[in-house]
């Protein structure tokens, strides 16, 4: 038995719930590999998690957290008989874990099959930073958005974890790429990740679909074929009207609906709720446009297709994730804070 820390919602509700607890860890089951968590990735479903507002959370207490990465400590016996075999992992070996809930903590046991090698010459800061915006970025772009060179790609939050990595894939594709933040600090980030100043928007509500207007004016196109979006609210319908004949809106966030405190604003968001974007399916046929919703973490019930997706993923975008910031252990619920704030860029990475 291994003793480890985790911080631990005993429920869903509040950021103030957020407690660290120490707790035996019993040894690795069938399948699994006990692994030392040198580093965490945090994203933006732990926050809506331990909110309340994410409909994956689960009920009564739980460890949020759904990537990490560490050293293999311990393997359990092999899968039963007949059960697809994980990734062939040995004592000692440095890996990313993907997690349903869970990566909150100093060890775990975690299924083989979520399993992947960190590059040789990635750190583990880098390792814990890279599958859950990468898996994300690949699945939208990709699977669902069937990104192609030549394309126009508005991409939301792109200086953020997940947007970073999508301008990295568009880009990579060759397609054509207007990013849009919420802050001007933010700028500066993506023009040193490639994006001209006239492709990238700070998004004004009041006046954004001029804004859309003049960034597509600016690279000489009618319109967007894809539209990756994380943000919903009045930024959803003025991008999806500007998508060209064949466009492709995919939808896997809505960070407009992210509660500003510790805990959630139940007539605000009843206000946003009743006032978010209705959509008429007939016009989506007239003007030949598809709208697309995901959630990457309704994805772990097929680990038979992760290690596929993760060899895709990381042939399209190779390089190490940036971080845009980074906090001891101890302080996890100051990490988060940060997050939910949305004042951070690339990725935040707490490290025990």
């Amino acid at each position: 038995m291994t003793t480890r820390r985790v911080w631990q919602m005993p429920s869903a509700g509040s950021l103030e719930r957020l407690a660290q607890v120490t707790e035996d860890l019993p040894p690795p089951g069938p399948g699994e590999a006990r692994v030392r968590v040198e580093a965490i990735g945090l994203n933006f479903a732990d926050v809506f998690a331990s909110l309340g507002l994410y409909s994956a959370t689960p009920p009564g207490a739980f460890v949020p957290g759904l990537e990490c990465a560490g050293i293999v400590e311990a393997l359990g016996p092999p899968r039963a008989g007949g059960e697809a075999a994980g990734t062939a992992v040995a004592l000692g070996d440095r890996v990313m874990v993907l997690t349903r809930f869970g990566g909150y903590a100093t060890a775990l046991n975690a299924d083989t099959r979520y399993l992947v090698p960190i590059p040789s010459d990635w750190t583990m800061t880098q390792g814990a930073a890279y599958l859950v915006q990468a898996l994300t970025a690949w699945y939208g772009l990709v699977h669902l958005g069937a990104l192609a060179p030549g394309q126009v790609v508005l991409i939301h939050s792109a200086a953020g974890g997940v947007g970073l990595r999508a301008v990295a894939m568009a880009r990579a594709s060759g397609a054509s790429v207007i990013g849009t933040v919420g802050h001007a600090d933010k700028v500066p980030v993506l023009e040193g990740h490639g994006l001209a100043r006239g492709q990238v928007i700070v998004r004004d509500a009041a006046r954004f679909a001029a804004q859309l207007d003049a960034a597509l004016a600016a690279i000489g196109a009618p319109g967007f074929d894809l539209v990756f979006d994380a943000l919903a609210g009045p930024f959803f319908l003025p991008a999806l009207v500007r998508l060209a004949p064949e466009g492709r809106h995919v939808l896997y966030g809505a960070a407009d609906f992210m509660p500003s405190g510790a805990r959630p604003n139940w007539l605000r968001l009843a206000w946003q709720y009743l006032r978010r974007p209705r959509l008429d399916p007939m016009k989506l046929i007239d003007k030949n446009r598809s709208v697309m919703g995901f959630n990457l973490i309704w994805l772990f019930e097929h680990a038979e297709r992760l290690p596929a997706s993760a060899v895709a993923a990381l042939a399209l975008s190779p390089t190490p994730a940036h971080i845009g910031a980074r906090f001891p252990f101890e302080e996890m619920p100051r990490a988060l804070r940060a997050l939910q704030s949305g004042r951070t860029t690339g990725k935040v990475v707490v490290e025990p």
